[in-house]
């Protein structure tokens, strides 16, 4: 029987609804390819807090050490843990998460030795078309002459003691942080992350519960930070900071409650980083961050380098140039200093240590950073995304001062605003972001451009 797993293998990942697209047998065989296309002799796992994770992920052992590699299982920790793990023990990694999808859903994110990322070209259509050979044949072929071992490890304190040796927070002036895990891996990563430094933490949520009880654990979503914003005013806070289901990427919120965007998050960090390498270097942005971001990173020393969104393609732009840091809209923050791979926990030490660093607030601090109105992420449903594209393309082609690129959908700029229409990869939508230097210029080009778009 012909087996199809298309819409289980991502772009980025493997993803999809436990038991219905996959199971633990299915795992047992990611298992398996996954040695056979890294050529590992030894992997390191680590798993999210959904109820079927501890068991996908002990399936996907079985199947690594059935084709002869030992197997590190690093056991409950966050997506950046599983990749401090890849790095600092110079294996290849897989990570059992579905971030912040709800509690029916389980993947895998996989990485070469170093974190090095595995997607669709780097090795993930390999394994899938194993996986469907091996499912419809009965299994793995044969099994390894000499079994693979699978042993436990612990990593939580050496990720912490690492983190810390990259950002000092000894000598910041205390603060009184609100941290929402959203029941995801952040509740486990905080405590030890940071414990004994001058903080006065407020946990919320921070019961390890993959049914999310209390709010999806996706802080991009505006709805899911209002229980953060209401605490961080009750408790007359300096920050609020959340975090998504496996913790790799961080949200902030200012002393007011207020969001801050990831891009001011973006540039605050580059100068940081910048600062720290003598003022050169290089830093990635993904084309819909702000243009304060490559203003900040030219103004100290930088060189910033546009790229697509999307984590594939920042991490490869990372390797190829040398860059120091990267940072996209979405909240993913990226350090040469952490294998090139994302962190949010990193680039929340590195606020934390920002705003204790001097006696202002946050939304002080971020202010010289957030200069621009932005329209936020708008999308909509549409029937045609090659056509409506077309369209917008030959509305503004010609137009008196403005260009246009397709780098990544299309991006038209002007002297004082820009916009950016990227089809997605999953859904029948396009996504718009615009930013322009006031709000009535930001208002009036978002909706030219989705009368057009909505026709």
């Amino acid at each position: 029987m012909a087996v199809d797993l298309s819409q289980l293998v991502k772009a980025y990942d493997v993803r999809g609804v436990v038991p219905d697209q996959w199971d633990e047998p299915l795992a047992e065989l990611f298992g398996a390819a996954f040695v056979d296309v890294v050529g590992a002799r030894a992997i390191v796992t680590g798993h999210d807090m959904r109820p079927s994770s501890p068991g996908l992920s002990r399936a996907f052992a079985r199947g690594a050490a059935a084709r002869g590699a030992d197997v590190v299982e690093i056991g409950l920790c966050s997506t950046d843990q599983l990749y401090y793990a890849s790095g600092a023990l110079d294996l290849p990694g897989a990570m059992f998460t579905a971030s912040h999808n709800p509690a029916q859903y389980n993947g895998i994110k996989m990485c070469r030795a170093g974190a090095a990322p595995v997607g669709q070209d780097t090795g993930l259509a390999e394994i899938r078309a194993l996986v469907e050979g091996w499912a419809e044949t009965g299994g793995i072929p044969e099994i390894a002459e000499k079994q693979g071992s699978i042993t436990q490890r612990e990593t939580l304190e050496d990720y912490a003691t690492y983190l810390r040796s990259l950002v000092d927070l000894t000598s910041i002036r205390p603060l009184k942080v609100v941290v929402d895990a959203g029941n995801g891996m952040g509740g486990h990563t905080v405590p030890t992350v940071l414990g004994g430094l001058p903080l006065d933490v407020v946990p919320m949520y921070f019961e390890l519960d993959g049914t999310f009880p209390n709010h999806e654990a996706n802080p991009l979503d505006p709805a899911n930070i209002v229980d953060l914003q209401k605490r961080v005013r009750e408790e007359g806070a300096d920050i609020g900071l959340a975090f998504d289901g496996d913790a790799d990427r961080c949200f902030v919120v200012d002393e007011r409650g207020e969001p801050v965007s990831p891009s001011a998050i973006t540039a605050l960090v580059a100068s940081r980083e910048l600062a720290k390498h003598g003022g050169e270097g290089v830093v990635i942005h993904n084309l819909i961050t702000s243009w304060s971001v490559p203003e900040v990173v030219k103004e100290c020393g930088g060189t910033p380098v546009r790229t697509r969104v999307g984590h594939s393609f920042i991490k490869a732009e990372m390797a190829k140039s040398g860059a120091i840091f990267g940072g996209e809209h979405s909240a993913h923050y990226y350090f040469r200093d952490f294998w090139n791979a994302d962190t949010g926990m990193l680039a929340a030490l590195h606020v934390l240590a920002a705003l204790g660093g001097q006696q202002g607030t946050l939304s002080e601090l971020v202010a010289q950073y957030d200069r621009y109105a932005a329209s936020g992420e708008i999308n909509s449903t549409v029937d045609d995304q090659a056509g409506r594209l077309a369209a917008l393309k030959e509305t503004y082609q010609g137009r008196e001062g403005v260009t246009l690129d397709e780098l990544d959908g299309l991006t038209v700029t002007a002297a004082d605003w820009w916009f950016n229409v990227r089809p997605s990869n999953t859904e029948p939508l396009l996504r718009l972001n615009a930013e322009a230097r006031d709000e009535p210029t930001v208002t009036r080009v978002r909706d030219e451009v989705l009368t057009i778009i909505r026709g």
